[in-house]
């Protein structure tokens, strides 16, 4: 039973990082016809109506537990895929997917400084280092207006530290994955209402005759945010959170390969050298990780699989 139970815990690992790793190739293709608030808006409200059909019950939480739930949702929905959209509109899919996968980095700064239950070796410092010198020759090397959309990236990958830190939180509740994955998408939705209204955002109905663009919101909406917040969820109850987060090092190569393949986007030997540089970086800084954690929380009695949640 154990044996199959982390079986599962991979297979959900796995399909999750395959299908977000190529959310940035659908919101590149989207971009073509929706503003960026648009599709954060139709994906997030595709994804909450589908949650909400399967735990329609109003769960009731007190005031502590609502405003963290808020703070999800603004920092790890409105504000995270905001950035993250712009971004796709001034530069490639394949420097986004890459850039944002370094958001390990940022979560480990906020939570020392939030928690003060991490701990900053000095293999962290020499990982962060490489990766930014990655992300460097990337953005020398990208289109027109690339580095705008190069520093947006960043920044959205420094908001899903915060977030990454709140729903570490939240995940010590005890409340159902299902349920408090809703609750986040509603607040995010709420708090997307002023960008909606400053954009000139327009609900534009007749695009989504054309099935490119219906597919890829379908995909956005029911498969990377409805069902993949879940399984990633799931994946570090079953796993535990180091063990799952290890998939995320997989995020760059499938957006690179699939910008490559379906976007027909360039890979020139620099931003193949800067797309190894910030994976190796990733690696060095969590290299020995895991076991320093689980010594740090022997005795604790805490589960590794109340450790956090993440998503794209």
């Amino acid at each position: 039973m154990a044996v199959s139970s982390e079986v599962r815990g991979h297979a959900f690992a796995l399909v999750t990082i395959l299908i977000w790793g190529t959310t940035f190739v659908s919101t590149k293709v989207l971009l073509t016809e929706f503003q960026p608030v648009e599709i954060l808006f139709y994906r997030f409200l595709i994804g909450f109506i589908a949650l909400f059909a399967l735990r329609p019950r109003h769960i009731k939480l007190t005031l502590k537990q609502e405003v963290l739930c808020a703070g999800a949702g603004l920092t790890g929905v409105t504000l995270y895929f905001l950035l993250e959209n712009i971004a796709l509109v001034h530069t490639t899919a394949s420097n986004v997917g890459v850039i944002v996968a370094v958001a390990p980095f940022f979560t480990a700064i906020v939570s020392f400084f939030a928690a003060r239950d991490e701990r900053l070796r000095p293999g962290f410092f020499v990982g962060f280092a490489i990766a930014m010198a990655g992300i460097l020759l990337m953005s020398s090397q990208g289109l027109a207006g690339g580095t705008l959309g190069d520093v947006l990236a960043v920044g959205a990958a420094a908001v899903w530290a915060v977030y990454s830190v709140i729903t570490k939180k939240i995940g010590t509740f005890g409340y159902d994955s299902i349920q408090m994955t809703k609750r986040t998408f509603f607040w995010g939705l709420l708090f997307m209402l002023p960008a909606l209204g400053a954009s000139g955002f327009e609900f534009g109905f007749e695009r989504f005759a054309d099935p490119l663009m219906s597919a890829n919101m379908a995909f956005l909406g029911l498969g990377a945010s409805a069902t993949c917040f879940v399984t990633w969820n799931l994946a570090i109850r079953t796993l535990g959170a180091v063990k799952t987060s290890a998939y995320i090092y997989l995020v760059p190569v499938i957006t690179v390969a699939a910008s490559v393949a379906i976007l027909h986007e360039p890979l020139t030997a620099l931003i193949a050298c800067g797309v190894i540089l910030t994976c190796a970086g990733l690696v060095i800084s969590e290299w020995g990780k895991g076991s320093a954690s689980a010594a740090a929380r022997k005795g604790t009695g805490r589960e590794s699989a109340r450790q956090g949640t993440v998503g794209r």
